[in-house]
């Protein structure tokens, strides 16, 4: 074995930066200032919750009652009467027996798949499904099987020709890139005629569509099913940080045993609780956020569309605008955001069909002049090759 320098290591990673740079596929960490005047269209604050002063204060008095972090894993000290309220409240208000709250989404993903799945199963996932679900099949050790986007039939014949006796569907509700809504019902429907379970990521959903915006399990009519399990973030619609699982009280109990993205991370902050369960109450109490947000999407996507870009109808508030190139939506995205207006840019490896876009993400409190101002921006500073054929 040949000792190699200590400085060469890791000189591969540079080779690997090199070619990134030269596909345009190189990311960049850009710190937000507090008081930045940018109208923002790349987060994901899709009631406009995050900086309400109800859910912050609601976040710094916890922090002061209970501390800066939950001081250990959940099943240890992680545990707070937040957590316990903040999950009951999220299943009374989904319409779920249960619900049990994580440090992320993303921990939430892998802590349903991989306990749901496992050796001796079967994981059917949709092609276009977040990473994090993504992650889970590939840990969980099931036998898997990649179908077509948003294609039943193909969910049905994976699971009709499967080796397994248990089984189970992995979806998105909204997809986060192109923001379209997966077949729930017929999924489910699928799911029913052959013995399998779904599994539904609502990270996108909840807060803006079904009644109230319970979500888009919720509208579809599965909430509640003792087959069906829903994943959801706190980070979006309720404006704060965590995830959650909502389900069959068999399936979280299974959970707090089983998962590992559970049982061995510590539990998510008090403030980050008291910011979720503050903002869960909001949106009971103003439901029409919602509505304001759907408006705003279609509003924003017909203006892009009249302006002849080739923008996404969003079934949701999420809105993809898509570009000729990866270097063409980057340069795109930093025109608008000097002319004001922040965008998201997702390039390859980071959607599935390998086409560059700017993601857009409508939120419940902009105005009609925002909705204009955006319009009027990305269509200003769009690369040429941007318009739609």
């Amino acid at each position: 074995m040949t000792r190699r320098d200590p400085d060469d290591v890791f000189a591969w990673l540079d080779t690997l930066a090199e070619e990134r740079g030269r596909a345009g596929l190189r990311r960049q960490l850009r710190p937000r200032r507090s008081d930045s005047d940018l109208l923002d269209l790349a987060g994901n604050d899709y009631l406009g919750l995050a900086r309400d002063k109800r859910v912050t204060g609601a976040a710094a008095a916890a922090a002061l009652r209970w501390g800066a972090g939950s001081t250990g894993s959940r099943l240890v000290t992680g545990s707070t009467e937040l957590h316990a309220e903040l999950e009951y409240e999220l299943a009374r208000f989904c319409g779920t027996q249960s619900a049990l709250v994580f440090s992320s989404g993303f921990a939430a993903n892998l802590g349903v798949v991989t306990s749901l799945g496992g050796r001796g199963s079967s994981i059917v996932s949709d092609s276009f499904v977040h990473a994090s679900l993504i992650d889970g099949c590939r840990l969980s050790r099931a036998e898997v099987a990649v179908v077509g986007h948003a294609d039943p039939g193909a969910v049905e014949h994976a699971l009709t020709t499967r080796r397994t006796e248990r089984a189970l569907v992995v979806t998105d509700s909204i997809f986060s890139v192109d923001g379209d809504l997966g077949p729930l019902p017929e999924l489910a429907a699928a799911c029913r005629r052959t013995g399998a379970g779904l599994v539904v990521d609502d990270a996108h959903g909840f807060g803006v569509l079904g009644d109230g915006g319970r979500g888009a399990v919720a509208a579809a009519g599965l909430i509640g099913g003792p087959d069906v399990v829903t994943t959801m973030t706190l980070s979006k619609s309720l404006g704060a940080q965590g995830g959650a699982v909502l389900g069959p009280r068999r399936v979280i109990r299974h959970l707090v045993d089983h998962a590992r993205s559970f049982i061995f991370d510590t539990g998510l902050a008090p403030a980050s609780v008291a910011a979720a369960l503050t903002a869960l109450s909001v949106l009971r109490e103003e439901p029409e956020r919602a509505t304001r947000a759907l408006d705003n999407a279609a509003n924003l996507a017909n203006g892009l569309r009249a302006a002849g870009l080739a923008a996404s109808l969003p079934d949701a508030t999420v809105i993809s605008v898509r570009a000729p190139s990866p270097e063409a939506a980057v340069t795109w995205a930093d025109d608008c955001r000097a002319a004001g207006v922040w965008v998201g840019c997702f390039r390859p490896p980071s959607v599935p069909d390998k086409v560059s876009r700017l993601r857009l993400a409508a939120r419940a409190d902009l105005s009609e002049a925002d909705v204009e101002r955006a319009v009027e921006v990305i269509t200003r500073c769009a690369p040429p090759g941007a318009a739609a054929s």
